[in-house]
C-alpha cells in the first residue's frame, strides 16, 4: 500500500466553502470532551506514556473487534503472555484490512497528529512507526498528549464510591492546564437484581461514612455522594445500563419494602426491580435539577453476548452490540414524571440503535423550554455510530427534527489519549455538510453566518451549556 500521505490539509473537505469553514471557523477551536473513560489516575500520576500499544490498544474494543474479525490470535488482543511490540505488529497487519471502516481513518489521523507520521500503517511500515511514536511518548505525559490537542475540559466517568483523589491532584497541579472533572455514573445503584448488591451496598456505607440499615439510610447515601461530587466540580450524571427498562407508578414505602427484602437476602420479582428502578430514576433526576447538573442516558446497548469471551476476558472484552429494547415509552414517561414538578434537568440522550435516530430526537423536542436553548439535547453519534454515515445521519435527523444550530457537539467517550482527533474529524465531517448544503442551494451562501454557527457546534455551545467557564 503507498506510503502517499492520504491526511491532507483537507481531508473529508470535499468543496472550497467546506474548506474555509473548516480552515477558519474549526480548526483552532479548543476541545470540551465532555464524556469519555480516561482514567483520572494517569493523568494525575503524570507519568510519560512510553508505549504505542498501551496508549492506543489496551482497553480499546474498537481495535480488539478488527483485530477479531481478521484472525488474530486472542493472545496477540487481549493476551498477558504476549509483548507490546507483538501486539502492535499484529495491530499494523489489521490496519490494511479496515478500509472503509472508520478504524482506517481515525488510525491515521491519530498517527499524523500525535506523531507527524504520513505512512499507511502497515506489517511494512509497523516497525517504523512503532519506533517513531514510542521515541516521541517516551517523554510525553497524558496531560501533555490533551494539552496538544487544546483540550479545555475533560469530563471521567466516575462511581459514586469514587473518592475523586486523582481529581483533587490534578486539580492541585498547576502543570496540567487541562480541567478534568469527574461524573456522576449511577449504574450500579440500580443493580438491585444481581448477586453483588449488598457488596457494593457496603462500598456506599464505606465511601459516605453512613450505616446503610434502611431505604432511608440508601438515600442518604447517595445524597452525600452527590453532594461530595458536587463539591469536586461535577456538572454531569450518566446512566448507561443496556436492557429493557420500564418505568411504573410506584411509592417510596412501597420501594422501601423491596429494598428491604433485598437486605434480608429474599429474591425479587421483576416488578419489585421495577418499581425500585423507577423510583430511583426520579429521586436522582430530582437531585440532578437540584444541582443544574446535566443528566445524560446513554441507551441501547445489548451486553456480553460472547459468554466464552467474557469468561476468557472478563468484563469490557469488547463483545457489545447494538440492542433493540423500545426506549420511547420510558424516556417520555420519566422526563414527564420530572417535567410536571418542573424538576426535569437538562438532559443528554444517546442511542445506539440507528432505527431509533427519529425516536430520540423527537422525544427531546416534547421537553424544550425556555430554561436554556437546546436544554434536551439528543446527543452526537454513539458508539458504534460514531463514525462518518452515523455522524452524517445524526447531523440530518437533529436538522430536520430538531434545531442543529443549538447542538453541544462531540465527544470521545474514550479510554485512549490518543483519541481525540476524532473531535477534528466531526468537525470536518459537520463543515462538508454544510457547505453541501450551500453548494446545492439549500442554506445562504453565507460564511459569516455559517461559520458561527459551526463555532457554536464545535465549542460555544458547550461552554455555555455546561457552564465551564463559571
Amino acid at each position: 500500500m503507498s506510503t502517499t500521505s492520504f491526511i491532507t490539509e483537507n481531508f473529508l473537505l470535499q468543496s472550497e466553502v467546506a474548506q474555509v469553514l473548516f480552515h477558519e471557523y474549526a480548526k483552532d477551536l479548543p476541545i470540551i470532551d465532555y464524556h469519555n473513560h480516561l482514567s483520572p489516575k494517569e493523568i494525575a500520576e503524570n507519568l510519560p506514556v512510553k508505549n504505542i500499544t498501551n496508549a492506543w490498544l489496551n482497553g480499546d474494543h474498537y481495535k480488539w473487534r478488527g483485530m477479531r474479525a481478521n484472525g488474530i490470535e486472542e493472545r496477540y488482543i487481549t493476551g498477558s503472555e504476549t509483548s507490546q511490540k507483538e501486539k502492535f505488529l499484529k495491530w499494523a497487519e489489521t490496519v490494511p484490512y479496515t478500509l472503509r471502516n472508520p478504524l482506517f481513518h481515525w488510525t491515521h489521523l491519530e498517527l499524523k497528529r500525535y506523531f507527524g507520521i504520513d505512512d499507511i500503517l502497515s506489517s511494512k511500515t509497523a516497525d517504523a512507526v512503532y519506533e517513531k511514536a514510542n521515541a516521541i511518548l517516551e517523554n510525553k505525559t497524558p496531560a501533555q498528549l490533551l494539552q496538544d490537542m487544546k483540550v479545555e475540559v475533560v469530563c471521567t466517568t466516575d462511581d459514586p464510591t469514587d473518592d475523586l483523589k486523582y481529581h483533587k491532584q490534578i486539580s492541585e497541579n498547576a502543570s496540567i492546564s487541562t480541567k478534568v472533572l469527574p461524573t456522576f455514573r449511577a449504574d450500579a445503584l440500580f443493580f438491585i437484581n444481581t448477586d453483588n448488591f449488598l457488596n457494593y451496598l457496603q462500598k456506599l456505607e464505606d465511601s459516605a461514612n453512613i450505616k446503610i440499615s434502611t431505604f432511608t439510610d440508601f438515600l442518604s447515601a447517595i445524597d452525600q455522594r452527590i453532594e461530595f461530587f458536587n463539591t469536586q466540580g461535577c456538572r454531569l450524571s450518566d446512566f448507561g445500563v443496556g436492557e429493557v427498562l420500564t418505568m411504573v407508578e410506584c411509592n417510596e414505602e412501597d420501594v422501601s419494602g423491596v429494598f428491604n427484602n433485598k437486605l434480608k437476602g429474599r429474591g425479587l420479582t421483576q416488578n419489585e426491580v421495577n418499581a425500585y428502578r423507577s423510583f430511583l430514576f426520579v429521586y436522582l433526576g430530582k437531585k440532578y435539577h437540584e444541582y443544574d447538573w446535566i443528566q445524560q442516558y446513554h441507551l441501547g446497548p445489548i451486553r456480553n453476548n460472547n459468554s466464552r469471551l467474557l469468561e476468557q476476558v472478563g468484563l469490557d472484552a469488547g463483545v457489545d452490540s447494538i440492542g433493540d429494547f423500545p426506549m420511547a415509552e420510558f424516556m417520555s414517561k420519566l422526563f414527564n414524571k420530572l417535567n410536571s414538578s418542573d424538576q426535569l434537568a437538562k438532559t443528554i440522550t444517546y442511542n445506539l440503535n440507528p432505527s431509533q435516530n427519529e425516536v430520540f430526537a423527537t422525544m427531546m423536542g416534547n421537553f424544550q423550554n425556555s430554561d436554556v436553548p437546546g436544554k434536551m439535547q439528543w446527543g452526537s453519534g454513539w458508539w458504534f455510530l460514531d463514525q462518518k454515515d452515523g455522524m452524517e445521519k445524526q447531523l440530518n435527523t437533529l436538522s430536520n427534527m430538531g434545531l442543529l444550530s443549538r447542538f453541544v457537539g462531540m465527544l470521545t467517550d474514550s479510554r485512549s489519549f490518543l483519541s481525540f482527533p476524532r473531535h477534528e474529524y466531526f468537525r470536518r465531517i459537520l463543515c462538508n455538510l454544510l457547505a453541501e448544503d450551500v453548494n446545492q442551494g439549500l442554506v445562504p451562501n453565507d460564511i459569516e453566518f455559517l461559520g458561527k454557527m459551526v463555532q457554536d457546534i464545535c465549542y460555544n455551545n458547550a461552554v455555555n451549556y455546561f457552564k465551564f467557564k463559571n
